[in-house]
Order: structure tokens, then C-alpha cells, then sequence
């Protein structure tokens, strides 16, 4: 892929942005006056450079948008994590050229069990061309997307933490843990769950702390295949979250809860695991030489505003969760991939008055909705008689394809369907990597460009052709005449009327050029 040419020297479009009007509030200090600021290095500053700050930032350089990105880490983390990626996440990955490169480093699994992990096969016929669950190293998948925001040209800066910023009504100025001050236009915090940016707006983060604490790690063990097997079988009658799960000869992911709750901060110790499996099991497993140790609580928090003037968060700094139904790294990625597009164009200057505003107003309520199903399912698992109880009415009503399709389909983020307003089914929702003429849809979305797909060869997008592609295919596996695609692949609009088409045109990507 080729890469476009960085440069930090201000764009033609630079100045064609909205008016902004800094007013009072938390995160909204006005900083020297115009004739004291330093010049714009930037349009968007990202604090952070996980998978969520990675993804923005390669999705924000698709429209030639100047990013830095500002990682306080000097190295990325040497301990392999397993995480997954959903459905929804492997088809945005798709969208942009990644899936074969991404397929290369991780194994497809059945798209099944996630809920509370009970186990139920996937349902039949997922809407989905990419209907699996995808287990990959997260080192891997953060040094993918940081690779593909790097060759897109994205800025990469390691050791640097945001110390403090104020805003203007021009743009952010951040200071570094240094003392070193940068400007752009703008600042988008992914800087995980104890966000520096989240704290130094002053957004609330309510919800609820941990109340409970489980143990992660990979560590070989000392004791037989099958007696690890048999015993977790028994202790999986009563205990949903103990798990012991080969990875590969004598070395296993071991999950084991704990009674408290500690400092998150401080990582366990292998004596803490021993003695815990000694507690649970009567044995320790014989565990030795770890890979990686990790605790991780329940605690469930979402940020109360997504957005203060010039100042934004995704990802683990918007909200936080319990890891059931592995949940957090899709979700912040799909933070991204929905914004992306629409900060660029406010950026490039197109961008409709109230675009911006709709990364709220359509991610908030996503979070909200897993925030819900990881407490749901938090107390499906729960040892108590009472939960138990449910959780064997739900295991049972699972069997109902209605219900375990609902399911995987929430967990998996395909059943997503923003609030567009009034209209069909299909408003709003996200459309399948359907098979066209010119080969499969996901593949002409490449660019990060909205796309009209017409099945009556009649309409045309017009002055909105530098930001919106045209295919004219009758042979399109659609249910509706035309559709209207955003760049993230969420439809805009359907139907068959020129004029209705012009105004949601409009209405997602601004005045015509002509």
C-alpha cells in the first residue's frame, strides 16, 4: 500500500473548519491568547496507542488528517494476552485491507459460548460473511493496527504521557510529562481506564467499583493433562470462571477468582496464584515459570460525556467493564471506526453542523448496552442459588434459536442499529460483505469513502463525488433498490427518489461542491 506523504505543514482545508466557542465547564480553560499560542503542529492529538488509539488514527489518516499519536509506554507489553475478535471487528478490519493480514496471525473458533459462557453452538446463517471469532495475540493485533496507522502515515510517539492540556477556541494545547507543549486542533483521549485526558476534562465516570477480582495468567504446569481436565470439570459444576486451558504443551491459561478485591495496579505474584488454586481446587496444579500474570476486577464505569469542545474519548477511557464475553477491545475499536470518519470531517471542513455530535449520541448507547450484558452476565455467574437458577432457565431457553441468535448477535456487535430516525429495518444497521460484480463490498471500502450502491443505474451522487463512490450494479444482493453506505458501513439511507438521496446526502456529508 502506498503511503501518503506526512507533513506538518497546515493543509489548503485546514481553516475551513466550524466555529468553535469555548465555554465554561470542566475541560474547557482558555489558554494564552491567540498572539501567544504556538502554531497548529497537528489536527488530532490521540493519548494512547492501543488497539483503539491505533485504529484512529489510521482511520483519521485515510482523509489526509495530520495525527499524532502519544504512547507513555517506551516499549509495547512483552506478555502474549489471547484476546478476540468478534464478528463485527473482523468485518471493519475487512473494510480496510487488513482481514489477510490479521488472518495470518490468529485462529478462527466457533462463534458460540460467549454469553456467560454457556455453551450453545453458534446459530445457523449469521448475517455475516465473516461469522467467527477470531483469537489472536493482543502484542499482535496493537503492532497491526499501529503498523497500518504508521504506513497510512500517523505519527508514533513513545515514552511521552499527557501531563495536562487546555483548549481554545482554535485548538488544544498539551503539555507532555516533560514540559514539552504541543498544539492541534484537536485531542482524543484512548488512554485506558484511568485516563489522564478523561481525569483532566473532568467527565464524570460513574457506575459501580469492583466488587469482586479474578486472576489471569499463562504458566506452565507440573501435573498430567487429564488430571487438570478432571478437576476442572468438577469445579466448573459450582464455578463458571475457574478455567485452566491448554495453549500449547504444558503451558496453560489459568482464570481463578479471588476473595477481595486488591490493587489493580500491582500485578499478582505466582505464590498469590498458587495459593488460590490451593484454595479453589486443592492444588496448585503444580504451576511454574508465568508467562504473564494479570488480575482484573468488575468494576463498570462509563464516562458521562464523550465529548468536551475539542476534547474526546474512546475506548477504555469511555467505559469500562467486567472482560465476559470479551467485549472491550471490539468495542473500543468500533469507537474508532465510528469516529474516525466524522473528526476528519470536521477537520476537512464538509463535515454537516451536527455530525460530530452523533459519535455520542450513537456510541453512548452501544456502551450502555454492553455495560448492561457484562453485569447481566457477571451474575449468571455468580456461585449463589439464585443466579444459578436463572442461569439454567436461560441455558434452557437458548435452545430457542430466537434467543441464542439475539445473543451472539449483541455480544458480536452485528445487531447494532444506530437511530437514524424514522425508516426501514435496515436504517441504521450495518451492512454484510455482500457479493457484487466487481467482486465482494467490503473490498470498495477501502478508502474510508462513503459509497452509494445503486441497483437502478438511475441515481447519481453528484457534487458529493469527492466524498461518496458510485456502483451501479443490478446484480446486488440487496432487498431495497439503492443504499446509502458511511464510511464506517452503517447504511444512511435506502430507496429509489433522487432528491430524497440528495438530502441524506447532505445530511452526512455536507454541502455539495457544486
Amino acid at each position: 500500500m502506498d503511503s501518503p506523504q506526512f507533513t506538518a505543514e497546515p493543509s489548503s482545508n485546514d481553516m475551513v473548519e466550524r466555529d468553535f466557542t469555548v465555554g465554561d465547564g470542566p475541560g474547557l480553560r482558555s489558554s494564552a491568547s491567540g498572539a501567544d499560542r504556538a502554531p497548529l503542529m497537528f489536527d488530532v492529538i490521540i493519548a494512547g496507542c492501543g488497539p483503539t488509539g491505533a485504529m484512529l488514527a489510521a482511520e483519521l489518516r485515510l482523509h489526509d488528517v495530520r495525527v499524532l499519536v502519544l504512547e507513555k509506554e517506551t516499549e509495547p507489553v512483552s506478555f502474549v494476552r489471547i484476546v478476540g475478535l468478534h464478528i463485527r471487528s473482523i468485518e471493519l478490519t475487512a473494510m480496510r485491507g487488513l482481514l489477510d493480514r490479521i488472518l495470518e496471525h490468529g485462529r478462527q473458533r466457533p462463534a458460540g459460548g460467549f454469553f456467560a459462557a454457556i455453551t450453545k453452538p453458534a446459530p445457523k446463517d449469521l448475517d455475516s460473511a465473516h461469522a467467527y471469532l477470531l483469537g489472536i495475540p493482543q502484542p499482535v493485533i496493537v503492532h497491526l493496527l499501529e503498523e497500518h496507522a504508521i504506513e497510512l502515515g500517523a505519527q508514533v510517539r513513545r515514552g511521552c504521557a499527557v501531563a495536562d492540556f487546555e483548549q481554545d477556541e482554535e485548538g488544544v494545547t498539551v503539555e507532555l510529562a516533560d514540559g514539552e507543549q504541543l498544539r492541534s486542533r484537536y485531542l482524543v483521549g484512548c488512554d485506558g481506564g484511568r485516563s489522564t485526558v478523561r481525569k483532566l476534562l473532568g467527565v464524570g465516570f460513574p457506575g459501580e467499583p469492583s466488587r469482586t477480582e479474578t486472576l489471569m495468567g499463562e504458566l506452565e504446569v507440573g501435573v498430567p493433562q487429564e488430571e487438570i481436565a478432571a478437576k476442572v470439570t468438577e469445579i466448573h459444576e459450582t464455578n463458571k470462571i475457574f478455567s485452566l486451558r491448554p495453549l500449547r504443551e504444558r503451558v496453560y491459561r489459568v482464570v481463578v477468582p479471588v476473595a477481595g478485591v486488591s490493587d489493580r495496579a500491582e500485578p499478582p505474584t505466582l505464590e498469590e496464584f498458587k495459593q488460590q488454586l490451593r484454595a479453589i481446587a486443592g492444588t496448585d496444579f503444580g504451576v511454574h515459570s508465568p508467562r504473564w500474570l494479570s488480575r482484573f476486577g468488575d468494576a463498570t464505569r462509563l464516562a458521562e460525556r464523550y465529548r468536551v469542545g475539542r476534547v474526546l474519548l474512546a475506548g477504555d477511557a469511555a467505559h469500562i467493564h467486567p472482560p465476559t464475553g470479551g467485549q472491550g477491545l471490539n468495542l473500543g475499536v468500533q469507537d474508532a471506526f465510528n469516529l474516525g470518519w466524522k473528526l476528519a470531517a470536521q477537520i476537512r471542513g464538509w463535515a454537516p453542523e451536527t455530525l460530530l455530535d452523533t459519535y455520542q449520541a450513537e456510541r453512548h448507547p452501544v456502551a450502555e448496552d454492553v455495560l448492561d450484558n457484562t453485569r447481566a452476565q457477571m451474575e449468571l455467574l455468580s456461585t449463589e442459588p439464585g443466579p444459578q437458577a436463572v442461569r439454567r432457565l436461560l441455558t434452557e431457553l437458548m435452545d430457542l434459536d430466537e434467543v441464542n441468535r439475539y445473543l451472539i448477535e449483541k455480544i458480536t456487535a452485528i445487531g447494532i442499529r444506530y437511530d437514524l430516525g424514522e425508516g426501514p429495518d435496515l436504517l441504521g444497521r450495518r451492512l454484510r460483505d455482500i457479493d457484487l460484480k466487481q467482486g465482494h463490498l467490503y473490498g470498495l471500502l477501502h478508502h474510508g469513502r462513503g459509497l452509494l450502491l445503486d441497483r437502478t443505474e438511475r441515481l447519481t451522487v453528484g457534487g458529493w463525488s469527492d466524498r461518496v463512490d458510485y456502483l451501479a450494479d443490478p446484480t446486488a444482493v440487496l432487498d431495497v433498490p439503492c443504499v446509502l453506505l458511511r464510511p464506517d458501513g452503517h447504511i444512511a439511507w435506502t430507496g429509489d427518489d433522487q432528491q430524497d438521496l440528495d438530502d441524506h446526502l447532505s445530511r452526512w456529508f455536507g454541502k455539495p461542491t457544486n
